[in-house]
């Protein structure tokens, strides 16, 4: 009787992430969150048109998982940048069929104010070798292709994608002719977003911007997102410019609040204000890399390497069209800057683990989600509640 009750305090330390237990219980090995996992990775982009909003067009990208067998034959995908310019994947392909291996979970991506779907590559493949499918809408109108609306349009906009590309989602996973029939969990739904795209991932489990939240939604990673509007330089005088307590306080999914602590663009305070006003998530999680600035989450140094690579010089982007990359590249990837690499390592550490634990159930993630864990990380600002 005793062996039965000491199990079940131990499982019940695990399900609610050994807060309050101590950090004692015994993990098992999983595959490393901060490195490629088991799978390959598969790649498609196709065009969704939503009826309920005039057939308006949203860009998808999605990674999803890959038997290795099946990935062998296959060329690996060249993401475009421009005309005759492109960024070559180490991992990914086209054409590969999804694995049969489990059901995965579906992961949202949505990319910053005025930004792109593939802003954060090293994120997405690596989520999509560990089991996720992700996908990520360019949001039109608010796209560095299309900056056609105002920030309160574009504020309005952003939930209802997300739900859309739910929506479209469940409908190739219902659909026997498509390569995703029946291969999606549809209970197990995340969204993980970066600046303007973490103001979406909050408006997910929060509502935001005259749209309710979407209760499909199980977990949300808001990264470098604004909740206090004051904090920011080029404060906006709308409603939509940040949160209020009643709306974090209607979050009732487990979040995980990343930034950089030298960011200057969204101050990492703000997540210092979310964490105390969630006050009804099941778990709350802060993560801050110290060091690190706005686009430390993003893919802004292999697309400024792959330019100089090719000869052209950071003199030069600004007569190509590429101006506003100068300052976020000497910000983010020289050799005064915190390196790349780790910041990206770090970024996957945690948002898979979190994933992997509040989405898969994978509850032997929670050893790189303890305090403990935080400790041996040099880089990191660790607090968690739940």
């Amino acid at each position: 009787m005793m062996t039965f009750f000491i199990r079940v305090f131990l499982l019940a330390c695990l399900a609610v992430g050994s807060f309050g237990c101590g950090e004692s219980v015994h993990y098992n090995p999983v595959d490393p969150p901060d490195q490629f996992g088991s799978f390959d990775v598969g790649y498609l982009k196709f065009t969704a048109l939503d009826a309920s909003r005039a057939d308006r067009p949203l860009p998808v990208e999605v990674w999803y998982p890959v038997d290795p067998a099946d990935a062998r034959d296959l060329p690996k995908v060249t993401y475009p940048l421009a005309p005759m310019v492109g960024l070559d994947s180490e991992i990914a392909v086209e054409g590969a069929p999804v694995s049969t291996r489990g059901k995965p979970a579906l992961a949202v991506f949505s990319h910053g104010y005025g930004g792109i779907s593939n802003q954060s590559l090293g994120l997405m493949e690596t989520l999509a070798s560990h089991g996720f499918v992700v996908a990520s809408p360019e949001h039109t109108g608010n796209a560095q292709g299309s900056m056609t609306d105002s920030f309160d349009e574009a504020a309005a906009n952003r939930v209802p994608d997300v739900s859309f590309v739910i929506d479209t989602m469940i409908a190739r996973n219902r659909d026997r002719q498509d390569l995703f029939y029946q291969r999606l969990d549809e209970s197990r739904i995340g969204v993980v977003g970066h600046s303007f795209g973490g103001m979406t991932a909050i408006g997910m489990a929060a509502g935001w911007a005259g749209a309710e939240a979407d209760p499909r939604v199980k977990a949300v990673v808001p990264i470098s997102a604004v909740i206090d509007a004051s904090l920011q330089s080029d404060t906006r005088d709308s409603p939509n410019a940040g949160f209020d307590s009643k709306q974090l306080a209607g979050v009732v999914v487990p979040v995980m609040l990343m930034g950089g602590t030298a960011d200057t663009n969204v101050l990492i305070e703000n997540n210092d204000i979310a964490y105390e006003h969630l006050v009804n998530a099941p778990a709350v999680y802060e993560v801050g890399i110290i060091g690190a600035v706005h686009t430390h989450f993003t893919s802004v140094c292999l697309i400024g390497d792959r330019l100089i690579e090719l000869g052209i010089g950071e003199d030069s982007w600004p007569g190509i069209g590429a101006e506003d990359l100068v300052e976020p590249y000497e910000a983010t990837c020289t050799i005064d800057a915190f390196p790349i690499d780790e910041a990206t390592r770090l970024l996957n550490l945690y948002v898979v683990s979190f994933f992997k634990k509040f989405l898969l159930e994978q509850i032997d993630y929670q050893q790189y989600l303890t305090r403990s864990a935080a400790k041996r990380e040099p880089a990191i600002e660790f607090r968690a509640r739940g």
